[in-house]
Parts: structure tokens; C-alpha cells; sequence
């Protein structure tokens, strides 16, 4: 298939028609409940009349036959400094928040072995996402189950058609440096930066790592399970527990994807820098979506619907979407590509001394493109120069640098970083505000002191 990647507006524009008219389905989580869900993001406001009546209408008519279960999600891990999170979480790495765990960007510049992290975190070093708590899903017994009326006989056979991990690992494999970054990374600046507040997890810049991951194309996959031409979306979901939001029970974690998409550099990834996947990071095997925000790259995959309808879900009507008085009242397309971004390998408020040659680490990154240059500031943004790129930039991953800067006088300074991406994304001064606090891009201010 070729079918090329719609523009996010039209993508949208078209889901959302098709939705009103009945001909599209919000898997899993009843109509009246995603209205609800819809109204409190000021979604609803923005559809037609007699779109909401048609829609309650539709609630009535027999629901497709549900996909088939996934395997249970295992034992719940023993608490740890993070509720849900198995692996240890070492105040020198991570910080938690909430049933989330941040990486550090200061110890990047010291490694296990008392050096500097490399292009890609190790495994015991990456942040952790997680909507609930991180399930232990026995390995031996796990199945991909492929499903949806976007195969061939699907609509009256029924049956999924199933993978065992040993099946995966017997298909063409495939390896590629990767980004995963939340959505929201960056959250915590919309207050400080820009004096507004937003809720949710307040990250600053470490919600985000880079791994080398292999696994098997999705579109390998998909092509043995029979898609065939009138597929239109591609829908994975996970094996944690489902969360559940003011009283509502969302069902499995899950987002759907173009089938453009998932048959571009969409991948079912079953390890992380050279070793099988950790439960933390989706073990035994999650998907990995290149440039897109992290919710796209579902941990701990047990189906995958293939619909030859759009599909929605809770993961990208009501959240993972912008909202805000610059965005349309139903809100943005729903979020795929990251924005463009830059971080000091350093600690914050930190103290360095006078009349010494700083050698100032950084990593930058853009989910659009690889990173043409960056640029840094120590006096506030006042005046700019060149950092110096450290790795050759390449698509879907981060870029580290140097800069080398010799502060003669004590006192406290503003070190900013700002990147530019091949498509010409820069960094602004101030982020657009949505109020998820999504895709924070603006120059983060770094205060040091000089004594």
C-alpha cells in the first residue's frame, strides 16, 4: 500500500465527520461516557447541530463485536519510591512524580561507570510513563492478537489472528534509534516560565530517553495477518490495568494510528539497547512510533485492531489534543509529531567558578526532523552563538553538543539553548499555551551562579 500520510488537520477534519455520521467508533468506552468526556474538554460546543442527538441515536444500535481479550496483565510489583514502578528509582537518577519516575538531565553527564551517558539511556537510567502501575506479563504465555474488519475475512470469521512472541522473534527483524518523549514533557514551565498554571505531571525536561530497539516492522506484521486495502486505522492497546477518570473506566490504554503511519517506521519492539524489554518499558514487546508523542508508542501491546473505519479513543478525543483560547473550540487534531527542544546537561541553580573554561554539555531534539544547529546564551538571551553538534543529527533522535563559555565575573546568569530543525522549527520565547500544558517548546531558562 501507498497511501501517503495525511496532513494532521485533514486527518482530523475527516475522523471527526466521519464520527458525527455514524461511521466511525469509539472502541471501547460507551458514547454517552466519551460525550461526557468530550463536553469537559469543550470538544462538544464545537459540533453541529443535531450532531449530538445522532450521536445518542447511535448509542443505541448494537455495538460491533468487541475485539477479543487480551492476557491478563500478571502480579501487581511490590511498591517502590514509585507505587507501580518495579525497577529502583535512585535519588541520584530519577525524581518521582506521581506514578511517574524522571529522569535526571544533569546525570547524563555521569554515567554507571563514572563517564557520560551516550546517545541512548540505558535501560535502568530511562524515565517511566505509566497511567496506572507496571503489569508482569509472563513472556511464555503472551500473544499478539490481531484483529478487525481491516483483514481479510475478518468480518465473518471473527477470529484474531495470533503472534507469540517466539513468532515475532522468527520474522524479519529490524533496529532503530529511537526517542520516546511524553507529550507533556517540559509541563512544568508553562508556570514558571510563563506564570500558567496547568495540571497534570510536571515534568521539566526529563520525560524523554533515547534506546536502540528491535523488534519487527508493524507492517510485516499486519501484512502476514491479511490487511487488506480498505484498513483506514490501526489501533494498538496495552496490558496494564485501565485507568479510570472522574468515574469513568477508560479500558485499555490505546490510540489509533493512520495505517499510513503504521506502515511507515512503525515498529513492535521486543528489545532495548541489545536486551528483551523490561516490564517497566513495555516487556515483552510494545510499540515504537518514531517522532510522535510517547502515548503513541503503547507499552505492553496485546491487540492491535485493524478497522476499516476510524476509530477513536479517550487517548486522543479528550486528552491529547490542544485546547486553549488559541485552538478551535473542539480543540487541535489530535497530537502526533514532538515540537523541537534543547537541554543542559546540567544542574539547575548550579554553582561554577569564576575565571574557568566551562565545557557546557546539551542535547537537542525535534520530532519533525533532525536538528540543523543550536545555538546557546549566557547572558539571558541577549546575544547567541554556536554550540558545537557532537553526533551526526539523524531523524527521530536527539543531537548532543558542547559549548565551551569562560565566565570572568561572580554573580547569577541565564544559560539558554535554543534548536533549529531541517524543516526550519525554531524554538520560540514563549510556547503557544494549550491547557493540558502539551508540547512545551519555548527556550528554557537554566540558572547558574558563578563564584
Amino acid at each position: 500500500m501507498s497511501a501517503q500520510i495525511p496532513s494532521e488537520a485533514a486527518y482530523d477534519r475527516l475522523r471527526r465527520r466521519q464520527w458525527l455520521a455514524g461511521e466511525a467508533r469509539a472502541d471501547g468506552i460507551e458514547r454517552r461516557d466519551l460525550l461526557r468526556l468530550l463536553a469537559s474538554a469543550g470538544a462538544v460546543a464545537a459540533l453541529p447541530a443535531g450532531a449530538l442527538a445522532g450521536a445518542q441515536r447511535a448509542s443505541a444500535a448494537p455495538a460491533p463485536a468487541a475485539g477479543p481479550p487480551g492476557p491478563a496483565g500478571g502480579a501487581t510489583p511490590a511498591a517502590g519510591p514509585v507505587p507501580g514502578i518495579v525497577k529502583p528509582l535512585p535519588a541520584e537518577w530519577f525524581v518521582p512524580r506521581g506514578t511517574n519516575a524522571e529522569m535526571r538531565f544533569d546525570a547524563l553527564r555521569g554515567g554507571a561507570d563514572g563517564g557520560p551517558v551516550g546517545r541512548h539511556v540505558p535501560v535502568e537510567r530511562f524515565f517511566v510513563r505509566n497511567h496506572t502501575s507496571t503489569p508482569l506479563i509472563d513472556a511464555a504465555d503472551w500473544r499478539l492478537r490481531i484483529f478487525g474488519a481491516g483483514l481479510r475475512g475478518a468480518p465473518t470469521a471473527g477470529q484474531p489472528v495470533e503472534f507469540s512472541l517466539d513468532d515475532l522473534r522468527g520474522l524479519p527483524s529490524h533496529s532503530i534509534g529511537a526517542l520516546i518523549e511524553c507529550a507533556g514533557n517540559g509541563r512544568s514551565f508553562y508556570a514558571s516560565q510563563q506564570h500558567r498554571t496547568v495540571p497534570g505531571t510536571q515534568w521539566t525536561l526529563g520525560g524523554i530517553g533515547s534506546a536502540r530497539w528491535r523488534g519487527v516492522r508493524l507492517a510485516e506484521v499486519l501484512r502476514r495477518a491479511g490487511l487488506t486495502a480498505d484498513a483506514v486505522d490501526v489501533m494498538p492497546a496495552g496490558l496494564d490495568p485501565e485507568p479510570v477518570v472522574n468515574g469513568v473506566n477508560l479500558g485499555r490504554v490505546r490510540r489509533p494510528l493512520p495505517v499510513a503511519k503504521a506502515l511507515d517506521d512503525v515498529l513492535l519492539a521486543y528489545e532495548m539497547n541489545g536486551e528483551p524489554l523490561t516490564p517497566d518499558h513495555g516487556a515483552p514487546v510494545r510499540v515504537v512510533v518514531p517522532g510522535w508523542v510517547g502515548i503513541a508508542s503503547v507499552k505492553w501491546v496485546g491487540t492491535v485492531e485493524v478497522a476499516d473505519r476510524p476509530l477513536y479513543s479517550p487517548w486522543n478525543t479528550d486528552s491529547y489534543r490542544l485546547f486553549g483560547p488559541d485552538y478551535p473550540p473542539g480543540g487541535s487534531a489530535p497530537l502526533t509529531t514532538q515540537v523541537v527542544k534543547s537541554a543542559f546537561e546540567l544542574a539547575r541553580d548550579a554553582v561554577l567558578p569564576a575565571g574557568r573554561t566551562q565545557h557546557l554539555h546539551g542535547r537537542s531534539w525535534s520530532g519533525a526532523a533532525p536538528v540543523r544547529r543550536v545555538e546557546v546564551s549566557v547572558d539571558g538571551g541577549r546575544r547567541w552563538r554556536r554550540a558545537e553538534l557532537r553526533d551526526e543529527p539523524r531523524p527521530g533522535n536527539w543531537t548532543r553538543w558542547t559549548f565551551d563559555w569562560r565566565p570572568e565575573r561572580p554573580g547569577p546568569y541565564e544559560l539558554r539553548a535554543r534548536a533549529t530543525d531541517r524543516r526550519g522549527n525554531t524554538q520560540p520565547e514563549v510556547s503557544l499555551f494549550n491547557r493540558e500544558g502539551y508540547l512545551f517548546d519555548a527556550v528554557v531558562v537554566h540558572p547558574v551562579t558563578v563564584g
